[in-house]
């Protein structure tokens, strides 16, 4: 297959890039290469400790991203690094070998974006001073770095990431805006908008249920959510504000449904890849 006529780096709005959790966690690589290709994809994600399993079984980052490049897509995203904000102990062991595997996959395939998450078990200087440091380490390899808030941890809305990035000020620091935790968190648009467009490097896209299908957040959306279109969220609202305010980050397609991963790999992309055009084909 052709080789991509442009770079991760060069990804913007509306290209399409396929997260790497709409499908189990440890599937077929290359399958899921070949099904985002066929969708029409221009870039995949990958997590980390899939890459960190790949590479143990004797599959460098060298070889993923000829893979990936032989099928005319980029590595876009990698994610996700967690206990940015510890020192020392477990998270900090933890989240250095995340960044580790990030660095290398970004150092051999050019990846554009690596995603933080998480709570923050100390004073808010040190998360602050935490994700900093991320950002700084990042930078070496050509990352930008965006906070992904969660409503079940305390960075809960967009406003608590928006304090953390503006607080560390760093340039490749700024923001994941996940649809999923945007409608069952806080609800509120005008957060989005307080957030600088220019910040915003990651746009996960999504739909879900009018209800939680499951007791637990968390569970609940790792497995419920549906391509765009397909469920109760204001789709098309969403990614109009993201326009309106100038947002020019790729849409990644985070799909993750535990009816999708019983699907062929290849209709799961189809239908996440399908789902998104529709949508965008309302927004002005």
């Amino acid at each position: 297959m052709a080789r991509p006529a442009v770079t991760a780096v060069d990804l913007r709005w509306p290209d399409l890039v396929w997260s790497h959790f709409s499908r189990p966690r440890f599937d077929a690589f290359d399958a899921r290469v070949h099904a985002a290709a066929a969708a029409g994809f221009a870039g995949i994600g990958l997590y980390v400790h899939a890459y960190g399993k790949m590479r143990d079984e004797g599959r460098p980052a060298a070889d993923i991203a000829s893979v990936v490049a032989d099928h005319g897509l980029v590595l876009a995203e990698v994610e996700t690094v967690k206990g940015w904000w510890a020192t020392e102990g477990p998270m900090a062991d933890e989240c250095r070998l995340a960044e580790e595997l990030a660095y290398e996959l970004a150092d051999a395939a050019g990846v554009r974006y690596l995603q933080a998450i998480g709570s923050f078990e100390c004073p808010l200087d040190q998360a602050v001073a935490g994700f900093a440091g991320l950002c700084d380490r990042a930078a070496d390899h050509e990352l930008l770095v965006g906070i992904e808030w969660l409503p079940y941890t305390n960075i809960a809305t967009a406003d608590d990431a928006r304090r953390i990035v503006e607080a560390a000020d760093r340039a490749n620091g700024g923001f994941c805006a996940d649809i999923w935790h945007h409608v069952r968190g806080a609800d509120n648009v005008e957060m989005l908008r307080r957030l600088p467009a220019d910040r915003v490097f990651a746009v996960q896209m999504n739909d879900g249920p009018p209800r939680p299908v499951l007791d637990d957040y968390k569970d609940d959306c790792l497995a419920s959510r549906v391509p765009p279109g397909a469920g109760s969220f204001d789709c098309v609202g969403f990614a109009q504000t993201m326009v309106d305010m100038g947002v020019t980050a790729p849409i990644s397609l985070e799909v993750c449904s535990a009816e999708l991963w019983e699907m062929p790999v290849d209709e799961a992309a189809r239908l996440a890849a399908e789902g998104m055009r529709a949508v965008l084909a309302e927004v002005r």
